[in-house]
């Protein structure tokens, strides 16, 4: 047995939406750094060509909004223009919306559900056939959805659109994967907690005081993400399918009656 190259990505082609920044940013960070040439998108031009440029050459920037189906399709073609085949595909952008129960708008269920429920199953969809094009059953190729804790336990926000939708993304992990690991194309799920970002302002301005709430008393660094993005676009991690991995510090699996934002 050699383990000298089980996580390495050299050679390998990863699209990543929401790549420009927070968690999809470490993926594309990490993914790098083992080797492989990764495509970022989002909706907002300008951070996806700043992200490319300070990831290096093999990081390419292709900017666009698939909370819509069209939006989806319309990447699948710009990736198309780039590289006739895909070994990875992140699932990682996404929406988050709170307001009261008695006010909870239908614009916040809409947005939410669309963009993190909706554009995984379309982007996949669009993208199968170049999934395809890359698999083989001895080295298939990777779709991971980043879902959430929140789709696994309660938060004590108003968060309604969020929790569905991540519940439903989980579970829809594991449909997906039945259907196309027959295609050689696994299908899992990263189940992130506390991690700084634009959706989670709250551990980014406020982490140490999040921590004291998180069984192993910090929150999640870019290397916590990367590690476990790599493990399972790798070939580590080629046995795991249609799994959600809880990267969290224990806060699901390992605590005692906390509550916690994530």
């Amino acid at each position: 047995m050699d383990t000298t190259n089980l996580f390495r990505l050299d050679g390998r082609t990863a699209l990543i939406t929401g790549g420009s920044r927070g968690i999809g940013k470490m993926i594309a960070a990490g993914f790098i750094a083992q080797g492989a040439t990764v495509y970022v998108s989002s909706r907002k031009a300008e951070a996806c060509f700043e992200t490319a440029k300070e990831l290096g050459e093999r990081c390419i920037p292709l900017p666009q909004d698939v909370s819509t189906v069209a939006g989806c399709r319309a990447l699948a073609e710009q990736l198309a223009e780039h590289a006739d085949s895909l070994d990875i595909l992140v699932n990682n952008a996404g929406a988050a919306w709170g307001e009261p129960f008695e006010v909870f708008p239908e614009k916040g269920w809409d947005k939410v559900m669309d963009l993190n429920v909706k554009s995984p199953f379309f982007l996949t969809q669009a993208l199968h056939e170049a999934l395809k094009k890359a698999a083989r059953p001895d080295r298939p190729s990777k779709v991971i959805n980043i879902t959430s804790i929140d789709g696994q336990r309660l938060n004590p926000w108003d968060t309604y659109s969020y929790h569905a939708s991540k519940s439903a993304l989980i579970y829809l992990t594991k449909r997906m994967a039945a259907r196309l690991v027959s295609d050689s194309i696994n299908v899992t799920s990263i189940a992130p907690g506390a991690f700084a970002s634009e959706m989670n302002k709250a551990a980014r301005d406020h982490g140490s005081e999040i921590a004291k709430g998180i069984p192993a008393k910090r929150i999640g660094v870019d290397e916590d993400m990367a590690g476990t993005a790599i493990y399972l676009a790798s070939r580590a991690g080629d046995y795991v399918i249609g799994d959600t991995i809880t990267v969290d510090g224990g806060l699901v699996h390992a605590a005692l009656g906390t509550s916690i934002d994530a």
